[in-house]
């Protein structure tokens, strides 16, 4: 007697219709608009020209920058291979150190798992340092919804909060804006702000400090996101530029973190790895200003109730996939956007994600899917770049995404099902198989030509449908009046062949003779 126990299912990627991995129109649409708005693509270029000054300045300083990209792409490649087993150790080590873990599916268990913490200590604010796993699943607006207002503290997210706007980069989410807009976003969301404020940074900065300074002071509850958790030792660990983060992690009573369960590493050891990388490749800096670690409770320093939210959320159907789990070795630097062409000009509100960039266009469709919906925006974000390979070359755990690009647009084929695109194929494949039919066809496209298909440049500049998306973007060269095989087999072809014969027969002997 035997017991059938099933056959493996695969896991479940981000719901359809929760959080912000799935914009409301197609990468194509999206970016077309966005393309005419020439400020922002003043601010894009201007911002991802200098970071990535920065970038090749301090990289190059390293004489064992690629040995380094070797270590982190080897340490996030052996953490993917036991990822169950380390993140057990996680939870194990947590606990011993006086936190409390909480393993969510999804963004909808991990929403309702912050706001039932949040609402047990009494507080309506909560202050939260800046966690894209958070903005993923959308918990802000479902903290809202619950009457708890969240109040983020990094400048840049709180300038996209002020203005009702989503971030469209991974490190500098505000990289859209400049300062003329700031000062207006200032002077119409921050209460009490001086009406004179100008547009100089310093002062910019100073109104957002001295309106931030109060929600510190005050706030009781905390969320954060994590770099980096340790598996050996239950640590974790927030990097960040402005101090903001170590206000949110060591003055609130109880702090919640929410961390995608990808961002663990084995070691305490493996920090010198990734505080190198790190830094380098999102800001250009040698280290970051504010490292902040913290492992569990200490009894009357930092927090006295801390809660680690592990999230899933279609991560672990992205680990299933062979090919595809390298995208989960990716430590948030946005190199990849800062070198990508298509997205510094197109922006990153055009993807549609909260990851945008050559990354978001791999990581977006592996955790929320391609096919949730008819026309599903996100089947578009894998084509959203001209595969030049400049992502891989700046990523500095060596993720092949161009690769990666590749496989999810085969992958989109697969799942498309029957298209006119896949038909069109078809019938080519048919007529290109048998030799007599090709040739007739070919004969049937040089009569085009002869009719006068194409003009006096020789080019078409629209085809009919399903083919109208390639003439959309370029010309199409008409059909020759003689197909190779006919001008071969003709008296030119065999005369032209001929005479490369003997004029190749005559080099081989004067190259001899020479010897």
């Amino acid at each position: 007697m035997s017991t059938f126990l099933g056959m493996p299912a695969t896991p479940p990627r981000s719901p359809y219709g929760t959080g912000n991995l799935r914009g409301e129109r197609k990468f194509p649409k999206a970016a077309h608009d966005e393309l005419r708005n020439e400020q922002l693509r003043r601010n894009l270029g201007r911002a991802t020209h200098t970071i990535r000054a920065k970038r090749i300045a301090v990289t190059g300083a390293l004489p064992d920058w690629e040995e380094l990209r070797d270590a982190g792409s080897a340490v996030k490649t052996d953490t993917m291979n036991r990822l169950p087993e380390l993140l057990e150790e996680l939870e194990r080590k947590v606990t011993e150190c006086g936190g409390t873990v909480h393993w969510a599916r999804d963004g909808v268990e991990a929403n309702e798992i912050v706001t039932r913490l949040v609402k047990a200590t009494g507080s309506r604010d909560v202050i939260k340092v800046k966690s894209m796993a958070t903005q993923e699943i959308g918990l802000n607006e479902h903290l809202e919804a619950a009457g708890i207002t969240p109040y983020e503290t990094d400048l840049a997210e709180l300038i996209v909060q002020l203005a009702h706007d989503k971030p469209s980069h991974i490190l500098v989410p505000a990289i859209h804006r400049n300062r003329d807009e700031i000062r207006q976003i200032f002077l119409d969301g921050i209460p009490g702000v001086d009406p004179g404020l100008d547009n100089v940074p310093a002062h910019l900065a100073a109104a957002a400090r001295a309106y931030l300074r109060e929600k510190f002071m005050t706030t009781k509850v905390a969320v954060s996101g994590a770099n980096f958790a340790i598996a050996e030792t239950g640590t974790l660990s927030v990097v960040e530029s402005e101090g903001n983060g170590r206000m949110c992690l060591t003055l609130p009573d109880t702090l919640i973190t929410v961390m995608g369960i990808e961002k663990v590493l084995p070691r305490y050891q493996d920090l010198e790895v990734f505080l190198q990388l790190l830094p380098r490749s999102s800001t250009g800096e040698r280290m970051n200003p504010y490292t902040s670690m913290w492992t569990g409770v200490t009894p009357g320093d930092g927090p006295q109730d801390f809660h680690l939210v592990l999230l899933d959320n279609g991560r672990t159907a992205a680990l299933a996939d062979a090919i595809g789990r390298t995208a989960l070795n990716c430590i948030r630097c946005s190199a990849c956007l800062n070198v990508c062409p298509v997205y510094e000009r197109a922006g990153g509100h055009a993807y549609g994600s909260t990851y945008p960039g050559p990354i978001g266009a791999v990581l977006t469709p592996q955790l929320a899917g391609m096919h949730a919906a008819k026309d599903d925006p996100n089947s578009s974000l894998p084509y959203a770049s001209s595969l030049c390979g400049a992502c891989f070359d700046a990523c500095p755990v060596k993720i092949d995404i161009p690769s990666l690009l590749v496989e999810l647009r085969h992958q989109n084929t697969e799942q498309a099902g029957t298209t006119a695109e896949k038909l069109a194929m078809k019938a080519a494949a048919a007529v290109m198989k048998r030799p007599k039919l090709y040739t007739a066809a070919q004969k049937a496209a040089s009569l085009g030509r002869a009719v006068g298909v194409g003009g006096r440049d020789r080019t078409i500049s629209h085809l009919p449908a399903p083919l109208d998306g390639w003439s959309d973007s370029r010309d199409t060269a008409a059909p020759p009046q003689q197909s190779f095989r006919s001008w071969l087999a003709s008296a030119e072809g065999a005369a032209t062949m001929r005479a490369a014969a003997e004029e190749g027969a005559r080099r081989t002997d004067d190259h001899q003779e020479e010897q």
